[in-house]
């Protein structure tokens, strides 16, 4: 009786982020380990996840360390121990190219940021973080969506709907705050795209059309089910991120190459 031998692993190993105050009270941080066995198991895509707390985001974004990195997801649990650490990781991985995926606190945080530093509007406030603020973007929602279950419509032809694998889903929430409808207007004139909606017309998904993947959710999709099957937004950053992967490989692989040739040559 001949046996097969174990094949060598193909996929490229994508190291991911994770941007948030880790708590075992917060149930979307405790779903992470389940999603990344449940990604590897059913998709044969394998993140190797570091966890980031929001206090030190900031000197690892000004170290270069973040921009190392083949994704960088900026989980919910808001208020933030550091508001300019989310901040500052959310330019690394607009501002690099690096695959990005904001969820809940994420989402709100990803507005901030680019209002702030794309749009100059540098008064651009979160209610939650300075309640006192003359120029509130991210605002407390006339009802709270905390336990809420609602439909989203995206846009035709948006990175959401590709994602999503579909134009309507039913996402669960777990918020009190979201964008301030007149704010808007200023971040769609500088280019992002509001690419998701509810019911009443509220934007729940937005993205950075040029960006190799941009995509920010108010809306939890590591919530969705018992996390062993991982929502499709969640899986298509997963696949972004090992894309990058593997390119980082291959270009890895083709220096090495032309070195050693290099060094032939020279012999």
């Amino acid at each position: 009786m001949t046996t097969t031998a174990p094949q060598p692993q193909t996929t490229a190993v994508a190291r991911i982020a994770l941007v948030g105050d880790r708590s075992p009270h917060v149930k979307s941080h405790t779903r992470i380990p389940l999603l990344l066995q449940a990604l590897e198991a059913r998709d044969g895509l394998v993140l190797d996840a570091c966890w980031i707390p929001t206090a030190d985001a900031a000197a690892e974004a000004a170290a270069g360390t973040l921009a190392r990195f083949d994704a960088l997801w900026v989980l919910p649990g808001s208020p933030y121990a550091s508001e300019s650490g989310v901040l500052a990781a959310i330019r690394v991985a607009r501002e690099e190219g690096i695959p990005f995926l904001g969820t809940c606190g994420g989402f709100q945080h990803a507005l901030l940021e680019y209002a702030r530093t794309v749009c100059g509007l540098r008064d651009a406030a979160h209610a939650e973080n300075d309640p006192g603020a003359t120029d509130v973007l991210i605002a407390p929602l006339a009802c709270s969506l905390v336990g809420h279950e609602g439909l989203v419509r995206t846009e035709p032809g948006s990175l959401a709907e590709s994602a999503l694998g579909a134009e309507r889903s039913m996402e669960r929430y777990h918020c009190n705050y979201g964008p301030a409808a007149e704010r808007l207007p200023a971040l769609t004139a500088h280019g992002l795209r509001l690419s998701g909606h509810d019911e009443d017309g509220q934007v729940r998904i937005v993205e950075l059309p040029g960006h190799p993947f941009y995509l920010a959710t108010l809306f939890q999709p590591e919530l969705a089910g018992d996390g062993s099957r991982p929502h499709p937004v969640i899986r298509a950053l997963a696949e972004a991120a090992v894309a990058r992967a593997a390119r980082r490989t291959d270009g890895l692989a083709a220096r090495l190459a032309a070195t050693l040739a290099g060094s032939r040559t020279v012999r």
